[in-house]
């Protein structure tokens, strides 16, 4: 039976052209920043984002916690939201391992946080307080839909964090998929951050990765941190090297993703019984919700859609989330609308 997975674009397998890029990489050890490949996609990287350096690591998560790392102390604060990244999915590495305090305040529909949210999160100088040193924002907002941040946004938060002596750093996990939707290149979604994490992982294809980009000072600290944290690597350039094949041909056949994502909500939407939750999809992500659907849960929704050989997340008691990437095609999408159809018709 043929499997198509919907589940995440975390599911996407290297090209051909990065397998045969990974068995000729040139290699060296990147711990002494030795290895030719890692030393391209990192260069790669920064230019691409607008900044001075960047550093491969082997996870988001792990790049997202050497940054915050980086920014702040063992007591300091951390203005996110509550729909955010690092709050739900990163296993309270920021407080287990760093003693930095979460600070959640709400996520709008479009995954923005309000202006004035930001203004009173931020503390005053009290010895009763601990101190806020950075903001953290997402794009494209995972749990907001996938929705994509405008630049526009992002350079009025920065100038409130840094008026007030707040670092602000982008979880970029899908930072291309935004730039894309939104028509302009990655830099000018970045430009006003002072770091950003992005996945090389996700809807770019490559098996393993990401990439933090930032000053030259910075990059220098996230190095010595991706080091205690256990991710300095030696050989990583059969890694990086799929990497680099991501980043000159993956991004704008993005682009396919988002218009797949929109002809499955087109198909959804005529289905009895499913709602099409928050945006209708601006990227890949999809979420959608079951209504007047009896006793039937997401899953047990779920589990009848497996049996035909479509992997969904079920993220609530009646929601799910769809995820379209490199190897969901327009059969894919067609196979999928015929199993709902045919499950919530039992």
């Amino acid at each position: 039976m043929k499997i198509y997975d919907f589940r995440s674009d975390t599911v996407t397998k290297p090209t051909p052209e990065m397998r045969a890029a990974m068995a000729n990489a040139a290699v060296g050890d990147d711990v002494y920043g030795e290895d030719p490949t890692v030393n391209e996609l990192q260069a790669l990287s920064a230019q691409m984002l607008g900044k001075e350096q960047g550093l491969f690591v082997p996870s988001g998560t792990m790049g997202n916690l050497a940054s915050v790392l980086a920014h702040c102390g063992r007591g300091d604060e951390v203005i996110m939201g509550t729909k955010a990244h690092t709050f739900l999915f990163e296993a309270g590495g920021i407080s287990a391992l760093g003693g930095v305090h979460p600070h959640t305040i709400p996520n709008q529909e479009d995954g923005t946080l309000k202006l004035e949210d930001i203004a009173s999160a931020i503390r005053h100088d009290d010895v009763h307080n601990p101190i806020s040193r950075l903001v953290i924002l997402e794009n494209t907002h995972n749990r907001c839909g996938g929705v994509p941040i405008t630049a526009e946004y992002t350079h009025a938060v920065a100038e409130l964090a840094h008026a007030n002596g707040l670092a602000l750093h982008l979880d970029g996990a899908r930072i291309f998929n935004a730039a894309v939707a939104l028509g302009v290149p990655a830099h000018a979604l970045t430009a006003d951050v002072d770091s950003i994490t992005f996945c090389l992982s996700n809807g770019l294809c490559a098996p393993v990765g990401s990439v933090v980009c930032g000053s030259s000072a910075f990059i220098g600290k996230v190095r010595r941190l991706r080091k205690q944290l256990g991710g300095g690597m030696r050989q990583a350039g059969i890694l990086a090297a799929a990497g680099i094949v991501a980043l000159n041909t993956m991004v704008a056949r993005l682009a396919e993703d988002h218009q797949r994502a929109q002809s499955l909500a087109a198909g959804l939407r005529e289905i009895p019984g499913i709602r099409i939750d928050m945006h209708s999809p601006t990227t890949n992500m999809l979420f959608i919700s079951l209504y007047n659907s009896g006793a039937l849960t997401a899953e047990e929704v779920k589990t009848q859609l497996k049996e035909r050989g479509i992997l969904v997340g079920a993220v609530g008691e009646k929601q799910f989330r769809l995820v379209t990437h490199y190897w969901i095609d327009d059969e894919a999408i067609a196979a999928c609308i015929k199993g709902f159809k045919e499950v919530l018709a039992d």
